[in-house]
């Protein structure tokens, strides 16, 4: 199937009304986020490089004509002015690992206005899932406090694309590792996998299993230890370990309940096993929260693996995002909705020490301590340089972790920094909002019998 078909039927609505009415002036939308999700203190950009793939590609055939016409249950020809349809517009977006706020643009559109709206649906759903996947990953690497961070979540994911990105984006907050093949094979990050439950209940003891995966293993092996008694499991790993002397870099893996207190006991049967090396692993429900915990108990756990929860976000699993016009033809242009206005003209965002942030025009200068977000990624729908690489990614998302308050990195009621809007994005927003007003209410006397 066409990735043109991908997008909401009111796109091709909306379009095609524009292409009849010769109405394929340059616009502007911009993407951001309206409000954060509870208990975030800010977001991570991503999606980004998904979107340009995606804009790069474009094209509307005839059989996306075809499909179009029967959705709209109209004469193909109707729908015949799309096709052919590219993207030749340019895109300035926030370059993916950076930190951003609520209500500063993430990404903005500027091409033909047919264009523009009918790559809305796809480029939306792409940024929208991948910052908020970006957002819970990285928490989960504050809340660790340096011990590792592993991706599990490739089977709760809402489909394998998803899974692919959720291991994407946990390397590029800086994950230690995945159990997706695919996406280590794609992004030439470590795998990582122990056994599962069913392979200790396939063998008539926990010792047969653990020997027989160790003859299949050579080098440092993790045995799962919780599948009938969890500390008797310990003794028989620790058996088996000393045994076939594989202690150093070999670990024991804990999947349910209460891992801290396994966690403690495990290290002291190890310990008096003479196993100090074998490390520790804790999985089964994990996210930020409960690393969190964990860490500030003093748990001796080694190794974080986070699945489930962190690869849906499940406490944050979408983002009241946006995709809006802001300009067309030369004219800005708002929303003035009751708690979803908008405001008019492309823009800038300056990033200022602790992320005390300015929201201005496109084309006004930077603050004096201010730095601008968004870059040119795309001129004439064309990518205007190579991908970055995820060690590249890594290193924006550190300095700007830095920059934030340390209020804000909490996991717990963070409070986030706040974006203001420059003196010039004011003046415009308040002529703009006048002028609409203005314009309404003409149009209300003309209509007044």
């Amino acid at each position: 199937m066409s990735e043109a078909l991908t997008t909401d039927l009111y796109e091709v609505t909306m379009a095609m009304s524009y292409l009849r009415e010769g109405m394929a002036g340059p616009a502007t939308f911009s993407l951001f986020v309206r409000e954060l999700p509870p208990d975030r203190g800010f977001l991570v950009a991503a999606g980004l490089e998904s979107a340009l793939d995606h804009l790069s590609a474009l094209h509307v055939g005839p059989e996306d004509v075809d499909a179009f016409a029967a959705a709209l249950h109209r004469p193909r020809r109707d729908l015949e002015p799309l096709l052919g349809l590219e993207f030749t517009g340019s895109v300035r977006a926030v370059p993916e690992g950076r930190v951003v706020l609520a209500g500063e643009p993430l990404l903005e559109v500027t091409a033909p206005l047919p264009q523009a709206q009918l790559v809305e649906t796809y480029v939306l759903n792409l940024l929208s899932h991948q910052t908020a996947i970006a957002s819970k990953t990285v928490r989960c690497v504050l809340a660790a406090a340096g011990h590792p961070v592993v991706d599990f979540s490739l089977r709760r994911t809402h489909g394998p694309q998803a899974g692919f990105q959720a291991a994407r984006l946990g390397a590029l907050a800086g994950f230690a590792a995945t159990s997706n093949v695919a996406a280590a094979t794609a992004l030439g990050t470590p795998a990582v996998g122990t056994m599962a439950h069913s392979y200790v209940e396939a063998f008539r003891t926990e010792e047969q299993a653990f020997r027989a995966f160790a003859r299949a293993h050579p080098g440092p092996v993790t045995f799962l230890v919780d599948t009938y008694d969890t500390e008797e499991g310990v003794r028989v790993a620790a058996r088996v370990l000393r045994d076939l002397d594989r202690g150093p870099g070999s670990a024991v893996r804990l999947d349910s309940g209460d891992l801290g207190d396994l966690a403690v006991r495990t290290r002291s049967l190890l310990d008096a096993a003479g196993l100090p090396d074998v490390r520790i692993v804790v999985s089964g429900g994990l996210d930020e929260f409960a690393v969190e915990d964990l860490v500030r108990s003093g748990a001796p756990v080694d190794i974080y693996a986070v699945g489930t929860r962190v690869g849906v976000s499940a406490d944050a699993p979408y983002l009241d995002s946006a995709y809006k016009m802001v300009e067309y033809d030369g004219r800005p242009v708002m929303k003035l909705s009751s708690a979803k206005a908008t405001a008019p003209g492309a823009k800038q965002v300056f990033r200022r020490p602790r992320c005390a942030d300015v929201i201005g025009l496109a084309d006004e200068p930077a603050p004096h301590d201010g730095v601008p977000l968004l870059e040119t990624v795309m001129l004439d729908g064309r990518r205007t340089g190579a991908s970055p690489t995820l060690d590249m990614c890594r290193q924006r998302l550190a300095a700007d972790l830095d920059l934030l308050p340390p209020a804000a990195r909490r996991i717990r009621s963070p409070r986030p920094p706040g974006a203001t809007p420059s003196a010039r994005l004011g003046a415009l927003t308040d002529r703009v909002r006048r002028d609409v007003a203005h314009g309404a209410a003409a149009t209300a006397i003309r209509e007044d019998p």
